[in-house]
């Protein structure tokens, strides 16, 4: 099946060719234009071409974790309340449907018949009857494991044991593997990845496969046709300089996401304390541009208004989940040691969104040119800011400038209106 993008550039070359074809007025011809001008000013060159296509990740996914909040402290009840609390809140609506435990829930030691055991003391109905519960309230579980012999916190790993340990998770009804990179005897990633990819298809069930590898070789170039996602990055800490520093590795992999693969810079820390209320939204703001996964890493069963006001903005979702899927990255980084910086991308429908973010200490202001953008000099374009909900600006041309409160990130969705040229 062609990628969404093929499809949309295949339809750009027709109309090139016949502006008339199936009665498309040329105003609608100039929209595509624009659009085609907008994505060959990203770098989209590997969009596409790696993704592993097993009906899944057409969108980055969204859910919990349990790992940045919880760590080893997890067990049945805060599973069972966690997925409660995504549904009292309206989260579950918004599109966080994972539910995911992380490392720590099974036992020191496999069994007799050499299966893993859920822990029996935190985890004492199983993790079947807890897929059960999460299913039934038509969320979707996922589970943890390692491609090495141990996981991080010193559980069996399933290296070697990838065909029996799939196979016992499709028959809990598991929905999602995070799959961590310890203890791995030194073997190359892209040796065992794959047999997991392989063992997880054939059981039949379809579970989504999130590669925790953090980055270390590179696996944006291999593992689009191995997993569903791929970490780009060493684990994400609650600061401003690690969300920062994590944000800057990951946009280097930005034409590599589309479609069925995601680029992972890791789990949210919204909401844990660590940040400001700016720093907060502008890690919301730029992981949603970057088609990040969107796991949510604090307790939402006790979580501020403030966490909530931005986990749940419903127009910054939109971003990450839109469509045309083509991860949006920094387009400038100029004053001030490059901590003033524009970060932009293509989306559906020719519109874009743009980012602009203060990472200095103190107010400044960020201005995104059209040439940067894709846009021709004399395109006029309508503004709306995601945080105001509002329509803030019409017939805005050649650049979007705005003053920044130090750390903060505003974000804008702009609508190309018209051109006096052509594209």
């Amino acid at each position: 099946m062609a990628d969404p993008r093929t499809l949309f550039l295949v339809s750009l070359s027709l109309l090139a060719i016949s502006p008339a074809i199936a009665g498309i007025s040329p105003h609608a011809v100039d929209d595509d234009r624009r659009s085609a001008s907008i994505l060959r000013a990203f770098d989209t060159s590997n969009y596409g071409k790696l993704q592993l296509d097993n009906g899944l990740a057409l969108t980055p996914q969204m859910g919990w974790n349990s790992w940045n909040f919880f760590a080893c402290n997890i067990n049945e009840t805060v599973i069972k309340e966690t997925a409660d609390a995504l549904i009292s809140t309206g989260l579950a609506d918004l599109g966080y449907i994972y539910v995911n435990i992380d490392d720590c829930w099974s036992s020191l030691l496999r069994n007799l018949k050499g299966q893993l055991v859920p822990d029996p003391k935190t985890f004492p109905s199983g993790i079947k009857a807890l897929a059960d519960y999460i299913h039934g309230k038509g969320l979707k579980l996922g589970i943890y494991s390692d491609a090495g012999a141990f996981t991080c916190q010193v559980r069996p790993g399933s290296l070697y044991h990838e065909n029996d340990d799939a196979e016992l998770f499709a028959s809990w009804g598991v929905d999602y593997l995070k799959y961590d990179n310890c203890f791995n005897l030194g073997i190359k990633p892209e040796k065992r990845y794959p047999p997991m990819r392989d063992a997880l298809n054939s059981t039949g069930h379809t579970i989504f496969y999130s590669i925790c590898e953090w980055g270390v070789d590179n696996p944006a170039l291999w593992a689009g046709k191995v997993g569903n996602s791929w970490r780009t990055t060493d684990d994400i800490n609650d600061t401003w300089v690690s969300m920062t520093t994590i944000a800057d590795l990951n946009d280097k992999w930005a034409s590599y996401a589309g479609p069925g693969g995601w680029n992972d810079p890791d789990m949210l820390e919204v909401g844990n304390g660590g940040m400001t209320y700016l720093e907060y939204k502008s890690h919301f703001s730029i992981w949603a541009l970057m088609k990040a996964p969107l796991l949510i890493g604090c307790d939402i069963r006790n979580m501020t208004a403030e966490t909530f006001e931005i986990l749940s903005n419903k127009e910054v979702i939109a971003v990450n989940q839109d469509p045309l899927g083509v991860q949006g990255r920094k387009v400038t980084s100029a004053e001030e040691n490059g901590c003033s910086q524009v970060w932009a991308g293509p989306l559906s429908g020719g519109r874009l969104v743009v980012n602009l973010w203060n990472r200095c200490s103190k107010p400044v202001t960020v201005a995104a040119k059209w040439e940067v953008l894709g846009l021709d000099a004399s395109t006029s374009v309508s503004v709306r800011d995601l945080w105001k909900h509002k329509n803030i600006a019409e017939n805005v041309a050649g650049t979007l400038e705005s003053q920044v409160d130090a750390h903060d990130c505003k974000m804008y969705i702009i609508t190309p209106k018209s051109s006096h040229s052509a594209v």
